[in-house]
């Protein structure tokens, strides 16, 4: 019987994480020793778990990057360059969307406009296509998909139900009716019920409200979201919104989710302009959950709540608070790659 394609959870078990070493060339240009740091840091909590993917933008980049790592004791046999030209570092939302097909992979290859034509993206729109021709991902197939997607935008439990956000696939489709996106996503992705959230967005994000800076599935038929109880925040009405959302949803068989609120970090200001700085932006790897910190007094707290979200995981933390100045944290530099693929 030909088994039907599968869109696995991020817990399940994982080959790799692709990212991008960032660079002079990159919008991180006037505070790259700053989020090199974040980037040392992340390589060194990946490898303790699993092999690092590392796009370099050429040999030079490759070279310095190396003596970094190197300097900072990471396991460099868990870490493997790759050279690729790319116009930023975002690869939750440039990367591949791997699908299982049978005991091989489906590469879905979806438009990348930089969330609406907000920045130059024409590099990243061919990462993947470049990365496959490369044969890193193996002999897995490749689709490309004519339909702006971001990886960020979409969550999924692995057992067919996808989770996003009505503000974001509205602002990339605006002509589009909710059932006809419905309709697309369930099809791409094999999902059989797509649960959208009308609610929920942060100051200092140009995603347009990603799923991943909100609410992520976890096992067992349980949701971590970003909560907010600052009655005087900006965030909070919205964010108390789409908590009720969150809690009037149901699971397969009907039953309400497990819930799990994070705690809601104090403001972050940059020049007078919030950030965002979500717990949700967490990435899932084999036997833990890094998470990313931003040197708040909520960050041991949300690494509590994330411990019992996913029990038997553990919890590293890793410095973003860097990354948030060009609106993405933690989650939105990586993206998993499924066993097998790499």
């Amino acid at each position: 019987m030909h088994e039907s394609p599968r869109f696995p959870a991020e817990w399940e078990p994982q080959s790799a994480v692709l990212l991008a070493w960032p660079h002079a060339g990159t919008d991180w240009a006037d505070r790259l020793g700053d989020v090199e740091d974040t980037y040392i840091a992340l390589v060194q909590a990946i490898t303790r778990f699993q092999p690092a993917l590392v796009c370099v933008a050429d040999d030079d980049v490759e070279t310095y990057a190396d003596i970094r790592l190197r300097s900072n004791r990471v396991n460099m046999a868990r870490v493997r360059f790759v050279t690729v030209a790319y116009d930023d570092t975002w690869l939750r939302d440039s990367g591949p969307i791997t699908l299982r097909a049978g005991n091989g992979f489906n590469l879905l290859d979806f438009r990348f406009t930089a969330w609406g034509g907000k920045f130059e993206a024409g590099l990243d729109d061919l990462l993947v296509e470049t990365l496959a021709a490369q044969g890193v991902f193996g002999d897995a197939a490749r689709q490309r998909i004519d339909f702006a997607l971001e990886g960020g935008g979409i969550e999924t439990d692995g057992h067919g139900t996808l989770l996003t956000t009505w503000r974001c696939l509205h602002e990339r489709h605006p002509d589009a009716s909710r059932e006809e996106l419905t309709a697309k996503l369930s099809a791409w992705l094999h999902q059989d019920r797509v649960l959208w959230l009308d609610h929920g967005a942060l100051e200092g994000d140009d995603t347009d409200a990603h799923i991943d800076t909100l609410a992520r599935f976890a096992p067992d038929d349980a949701i971590v979201f970003q909560a907010c109880d600052d009655e005087a925040d900006s965030h909070y009405a919205d964010l108390k919104a789409m908590a009720e959302e969150i809690a009037a949803l149901r699971t397969r068989d009907g039953n309400p989710y497990r819930l799990f609120p994070l705690p809601w970090a104090r403001p972050v200001l940059d020049e007078g302009r919030r950030l965002a700085a979500s717990y949700a932006n967490f990435l899932i790897v084999n036997g833990a959950v890094l998470m990313p910190a931003y040197g708040d007094p909520a960050d041991d707290a949300a690494a509590a709540v994330l411990a019992q979200a996913f029990p038997g995981r553990e919890i590293v933390q890793v410095p973003c608070r860097p990354l948030i100045w060009q609106n993405g944290s933690l989650h939105c530099i990586t993206m998993q790659l499924p066993e097998g693929l790499v």
